[in-house]
């Protein structure tokens, strides 16, 4: 069911690739038909702490002064319900409710003077999303696309996979890249709803056969259209784009034909203590199918836990359902990416929009506020036990080594092995600086 923002916004499907026409098998090619005619990958890449993001988004705009940079000195109607609980690192405290994340405070980085200056929900998405301040004059692409387009992928999985509903009419998308990098959308359910863990119904768009289509037909069909193609290349003088059309489709064939990404989404293979672990919910499976993507080779997944858009019962909400909930899940995902081996090579990046007032209003409820926020930060290269910034007394601003989204996007692109200020062209030609503002914060990479 499709929910309303404050601002009147629907939330849908985290930006739809596009309805495919008829066979599945087809619709993947043309996507890929068009990653052929862009400009070629990145060069040369620079050391690589990191392989693949996984993106907690926190949908709506968390009000991290209860969360993560509580303020109890603060005067009553700023300082909030909540009191702030030690943490398995000295000096370093959070919320009360978030108990799981309190153990595993040694392993992540907490940026508490994180800002920016757009307290809408579309366009701080586009922001956060992006690490590019929006402009009228060009769509930038989302950080999952610049994935797609800059890191390789193995065989057989898309390389930028979006379980979520971010807001916005461009968040998410793959901006001036084309349709070619935009995320593959999951469908379906990651909730077995307390049923066998085969109950979970998680497929990916575009890389599915229709019902009763098998692989050969597919594969006769596709001999069917390579001689067309034959017999049309005569007549196109653009033979180049044809050869390519032909090598990615056949690249379609062989995603079509790969069980990574079936094997990646069947939960049931999961042990049920692990299962529950992450929550047996929407938002608890699809973190456990995101970190089983990353295994398999998948280099940016977007998760997405809505709610968090108090305008009021802010205590209310955040105590009984938003912070339980995120904390569970999100202390599942590190510890067993830890526990495996995978969180050196993986980035948890967990955030939302912007932040919230440090005033309390009326509703008991915080409004949006973008001047002072706080994110996540964990695994591929980002340094353990620490606190990046601070803001001051009352949680308004950034007192101490403020940051923008841009250099937070600028710092995960670095340990990606990707340079932040290299150059890529649009489709006119243009060349455009990944992260134009951006500025790499070395003091939380280790």
């Amino acid at each position: 069911m499709n929910q309303i923002d404050c601002e009147g916004n629907h939330r849908r499907d985290f930006l739809k690739i596009g309805t495919s026409a008829g066979l599945m098998g087809l619709s993947l090619p043309e996507l890929l038909r068009l990653e052929a005619a862009a400009a070629g990958r990145a060069p040369a890449q620079r050391s690589r702490k990191a392989n693949s993001v996984i993106m907690v988004w926190l949908a709506g705009g968390p009000a991290t002064i209860d969360m993560w940079d509580l303020k109890p000195e603060a005067p009553e109607g700023i300082r909030g319900e909540f009191k702030p609980a030690d943490t398995n690192v000295r000096g370093i405290r959070i919320s009360e409710h978030m108990t799981g994340m309190a153990k595993l405070a040694d392993k992540v980085t907490i940026v508490r003077s994180l800002y920016h200056t757009i307290p809408s929900h579309g366009p701080a998405t586009t922001f956060m999303t992006t690490g590019n301040k929006p402009i009228p004059s060009i769509q930038y692409p989302a950080m999952g696309s610049l994935c797609s387009k800059l890191l390789d992928t193995p065989t057989g999985v898309p390389a930028y996979v979006s379980f979520s509903d971010l807001r916005g009419g461009t968040a998410g998308a793959s901006g001036f890249l084309g349709t070619a990098h935009n995320p593959f959308i999951v469908e379906g359910n990651a909730n077995s709803n307390g049923k066998s863990p085969a109950a979970a119904n998680l497929r990916v768009r575009g890389i599915q056969l229709p019902n009763g289509f098998s692989l050969d037909q597919l594969s006769n069909r596709d001999q069917l259209l390579q001689q067309f193609d034959s017999t049309f290349r005569k007549l196109d003088r653009n033979d180049d784009l044809l050869d390519g059309y032909d090598a990615f489709h056949k690249q379609a064939l062989e995603i079509l034909r790969s069980d990574k990404t079936k094997q990646a989404f069947d939960l049931a293979k999961e042990k049920k203590e692990t299962r529950e672990a992450y929550g047996l919910d929407a938002f608890g499976q699809g973190a456990l199918a995101a970190r089983r993507l990353v295994e398999a080779g998948v280099r940016f997944v977007t998760i997405s836990l809505g709610g968090w858009d108090t305008h009021g019962k802010t205590f209310e909400s955040h105590k009984t359902k938003l912070q339980p909930t995120l904390d569970r899940t999100l202390s599942a995902l590190i510890g067993d990416l830890a526990e495996r081996g995978l969180l050196d090579n993986t980035i948890v990046y967990c955030a939302g929009e912007f932040g919230r007032t440090p005033k309390v209003n009326k509703n008991v409820g915080r409004d949006h506020w973008a001047r002072s926020m706080a994110a996540v930060i964990a695994g591929g290269g980002f340094k353990g036990g620490h606190v990046h910034g601070s803001t001051d007394a009352q949680g308004m601003a950034p007192a101490h080594l403020p940051v923008t989204p841009d250099d937070v996007s600028a710092t995960i692109f670095q340990n990606l092995g990707i340079d932040p200020k290299m150059e890529i062209q649009t489709g006119s030609g243009r060349p455009i600086t990944l992260f134009r503002e951006g500025t790499v914060i070395d003091s939380i990479v280790s």
